[in-house]
């Protein structure tokens, strides 16, 4: 298996600090347009009701004074045509133990079965060659770049995508380069080559008291670069687990022209309930794409307890496919041609006030 390629459409060779790889600019109020809201609203009441033209005519005049392609800097990418408009995915929700040879033949099954089911892109979910710990991590990481023996995690996913002609986001797995591990995702081909790497960008660490503590950073590094990657069913960003809180790394995927996100995730029970749904909807119904998470099986006895329902989102914030917390495969069809549709009717992109405020994707900035 051949190295990763650049994890993203821009240059693999950026140097990012890792606390800047986005920010928000608030502009002065000198930047507001000279049109006061109540002049606006007297102009419009003033139209008669026939005028549909002539209000459409000042609305668009509006939309150009609040500078909405200045709302994301660089500006944000079109939509690309994909290289095609329907196919199902296979979201595998695996049941996970401390077993890393079952682990392996487990998932390479469950990926068999999704593909049979006619599946051509399959989701695995976050660390699931691995039992959910610190004390884990070290023991079942694996150097991805090596390839083979050194991961047969990798490995596997790499001989099954060839084989079956599918496109896989590979969930996550413990990753060792030197001294340090990362989370991290692995994206293969229909040719089952390795096209792209995320690593884990945010951390997860939390304490609720009384309910869940956790901090991966004990054993982990934190990623510094966003994954947007094109594939044989279209561009999509990859993020894992916590990184599915942050709308910032969401909505630069959305400038950058993906279709889809994929979110491998493993929620835990106090969380999951209250978050896991919600997070999905609103960076679907935000963004106006496809969301995708697919997270482990529930173990009650194991030392960290994932939610589960693993969920395939519209870009109007419906769910379109879930289950609950057994293991399961669910297959489901995603067609691109409603991103068009929904983004027509609600023309988020032409609204936004770039006169306001402002989304810099400093990777895309420093690679120009």
């Amino acid at each position: 298996m051949k190295s990763a390629v650049s994890s993203s459409l821009f240059n693999s060779k950026i140097l990012l600090n890792p606390n800047h790889l986005f920010r928000f600019f608030s502009l002065k109020s000198s930047f507001l347009p000279k049109l006061s809201p109540r002049s606006i609203t007297n102009h419009t009441v003033k139209l008669p009701s026939s005028s549909t033209s002539a209000r459409r005519s000042i609305s668009s005049s509006m939309a150009s004074s609040f500078n909405p392609e200045q709302a994301r800097v660089p500006s944000a990418l079109p939509l690309p045509a994909p290289p095609l408009t329907k196919f199902n995915i296979g979201l595998c929700q695996l049941s996970v133990s401390a077993d890393k040879k079952r682990n392996i033949s487990h998932a390479k099954k469950a990926i068999e079965e999704a593909a049979s089911k006619g599946a051509k892109l399959v989701l695995l979910p976050e660390i699931w060659n691995s039992p959910y710990s610190n004390d884990s991590f070290p023991v079942y990481a694996e150097d991805i770049d090596a390839g083979g023996d050194a991961s047969p995690s990798t490995a596997m996913l790499s001989e099954v995508s060839k084989r079956l002609k599918i496109t896989i986001i590979g969930g996550s797995i413990p990753e060792r380069v030197g001294d340090r591990l990362y989370n991290t995702c692995c994206v293969f081909g229909t040719d089952g080559e390795l096209k792209a790497k995320h690593r884990k960008i945010h951390l997860f660490d939390i304490d609720i008291p009384g309910k869940i503590t956790f901090m991966e950073s004990k054993t982990l590094t934190a990623g510094e670069t966003p994954t947007i990657v094109d594939t044989d069913v279209g561009r999509i960003g990859i993020g894992i687990c916590y990184d599915i809180r942050f709308q910032e790394l969401a909505m630069i995927y959305a400038a950058r022209g993906a279709h889809l996100l994929c979110y491998p995730g493993a929620f835990n029970t106090t969380t999951g309930p209250l978050h896991w749904e919600l997070l999905q909807r609103a960076r679907a119904t935000d963004n106006q794409l496809y969301v995708a998470t697919c997270s482990p099986a529930r173990d009650s006895g194991a030392g960290y307890t994932a939610w589960g329902h693993s969920t395939l989102v519209g870009p109007f914030g419906e769910v379109l496919a879930t289950t609950e917390h057994e293991e399961d495969i669910i297959i489901a069809e995603i067609d691109y041609s409603i991103l068009e549709q929904r983004r027509t009717s609600l023309p988020l992109n032409k609204q936004r006030r770039g006169d306001l405020y402002q989304l810099v994707d400093i990777q895309r900035l420093n690679s120009k």
